[in-house]
């Protein structure tokens, strides 16, 4: 159940059995963010740059929105040493059985030796709340970054699932089994869209927010296939403020750097209502909305 081209599919969307929407967000406090090294292109140049006072001021304000959209928003205390853990889309990615029944979290094994120890106190708080655990990368030499590379289509059971950087192939293979999902595989290569959550945000069912460059051929074509509307952020926007880092929690209101003025005209246009926030102190180490976040069940 693994695809990577159009001519391998073998099913339809309206196929597969329905997957409900998850209702709460996990994020992790930002007291020990900052950019102590450089493990991808935008941390270049900004080691020490980090406005302390500012980022709480971002996270609270990107907190308050999925507040003021509804959303139960539960955090996850920082540790000091890991400066990257607010980036909470990444340790892990969340499930539900087939069923319905159960709530899981597949551990992520993460690329970059500098955040592997974050993955253990995620897997406690999920572990406190009874969640089922996917521990199967713990001793594998396979690297997987959770929801940074795979993400759920908008209620239904289907994954896609971006490699290239972060995040080996071959891991889809195990997920693919294990949760018995197919899987459609995306091949990042521009080293800025390093996560897949870079450059594709899936709003509802039919529509989804590309840059368009980062993906192959074969990956544009099943993004087309399954879309019905595809919208396209500006090179600029993608770029410079992580437009396709943005977020949707309720297929309706999207979470969104400043400043994305193309992308947001595109947005409204399509019927989506725009909330503008301030990620800047977190742009600078290579990540927006959708990092800072993680949907749960």
């Amino acid at each position: 159940m693994i695809y990577r081209r159009i001519t391998e599919l073998d099913f339809k969307l309206s196929d597969l059995p329905s997957l409900a929407h998850p209702s709460r967000v996990l994020m992790t406090t930002p007291e020990h963010f900052a950019i102590k090294y450089v493990i991808n292109a935008h941390m270049n140049g900004n080691i020490g740059t980090v406005d302390k006072a500012q980022a709480f001021e971002d996270w609270v304000e990107v907190k308050n929105a999925y507040v003021h959209c509804g959303v139960d928003v539960e955090t996850l205390a920082g540790v000091a040493g890991l400066p990257d853990m607010v980036f909470c889309a990444n340790q892990t990615l969340p499930y539900l059985s087939e069923d319905g029944k159960h709530k899981g979290v597949v551990l992520s094994k993460m690329f970059a030796p500098q955040r592997a120890p974050e993955v253990q106190h995620f897997r406690r708080h999920f572990e406190e709340r009874g969640y089922q655990i996917m521990d199967d990368l713990a001793s594998s030499t396979i690297e997987f970054e959770g929801m940074g590379d795979a993400l759920w289509h908008s209620g239904k059971r289907l994954l896609w699932g971006g490699y290239g950087f972060r995040t080996d192939h071959r891991v889809y293979d195990l997920i693919s089994e294990k949760l018995n999902v197919p899987i459609l595989l995306l091949n990042l290569e521009d080293p800025e869209f390093y996560h897949l959550d870079t450059c594709m945000c899936i709003l509802d069912d039919q529509t989804v927010l590309i840059f368009p460059n980062a993906f192959t051929s074969d990956g544009l074509a099943l993004i087309r296939h399954f879309f019905s509307v595809v919208i396209e952020a500006p090179e600029i926007e993608a770029r410079t403020l992580f437009a396709c880092n943005a977020h949707c929690p309720d297929r309706k209101h999207v979470l969104i750097q400043k400043g994305c003025e193309g992308t947001n005209a595109a947005l409204r246009n399509h019927g989506f209502e725009v909330i503008e926030l301030s990620t800047d102190e977190f742009l600078k180490s290579g990540g927006s909305v959708f990092c800072m976040k993680l949907m749960t069940w």
